[in-house]
């Protein structure tokens, strides 16, 4: 289902692209809607006692946290994915959202590099288009992209088992500012913001190109 992103042939045949790509769409919302299902059946079993500890805990969270909770939308949960965690679940869940914005804003970067035609590795004989260009990547290039990756997360951990450590806070800044700065909130809300545009932004650049077979800028195109 997902060699439609440009890891497979099918982008070189439109015809049996857009069924297939349907097909996977309509695999993945069941899916989906039988995980939340589930979830929402074993919230339902949850003792008491511990719902109500989670809920408490949950707005305590809400209360004591000033980062990530901006205008417009304030406190940002449609599918309603925070109702019972803890404290210690919800610090983990904005450590996964800062991990994924910040390669997101990463990945955007690196898109439409590639996408001006700046590649200089492997010769530059790698495709403008970056979904090819992945396709194209040798095996030592996924190799030591897969060994950077794992080191980074690596180091990521041992860094959180630190005292007073704060999630997504890899640098160590907290041990100099803390929330009391309006300077350094603000920095922090900037970089939440921007990682969750970046997240929808790559998503819509990956559509695009696999859809379309576009992967420049269509915005300004006459």
């Amino acid at each position: 289902c997902f060699s439609f992103v440009g890891f497979g042939n099918e982008l070189s045949d439109p015809a049996t692209f857009a069924p297939t790509t349907v097909l996977c769409l309509q695999t993945f919302t069941m899916k989906i809607a039988a995980l939340l299902s589930l979830v929402a059946s074993a919230a339902a079993f949850a003792p008491a006692s511990q719902q109500s500890r989670s809920a408490t805990e949950l707005a305590a969270w809400k209360d004591e946290t000033v980062t990530g909770i901006t205008a417009p939308v304030g406190f940002f949960d449609p599918l309603g994915l925070s109702a019972g965690k803890s404290d210690e679940v919800m610090q983990h869940y904005r450590e996964a959202e800062l991990k994924h914005g910040r390669v997101a804003m990463a990945a955007c970067l690196g898109w439409y590099i590639t996408a001006s035609g700046v590649h200089p590795a492997f010769n530059s004989q790698l495709s403008s288009n970056p979904l090819e260009a992945a396709r194209e990547l040798p095996f030592v290039g996924w190799l030591q992209f897969f060994l950077g990756c794992g080191a980074i997360e690596w180091l990521t951990e041992s860094i959180k088992k630190r005292p007073g450590y704060v999630a997504g806070d890899v640098l160590g800044a907290a041990y100099w500012v803390d929330n009391s700065d309006e300077g350094w909130v603000d920095y922090q809300n900037k970089e939440i913001n921007n990682g969750r545009l970046a997240m929808l932004a790559i998503s819509g650049m990956w559509a695009q190109a696999a859809s379309t077979g576009e992967y420049g800028d269509l915005i300004f195109r006459h």
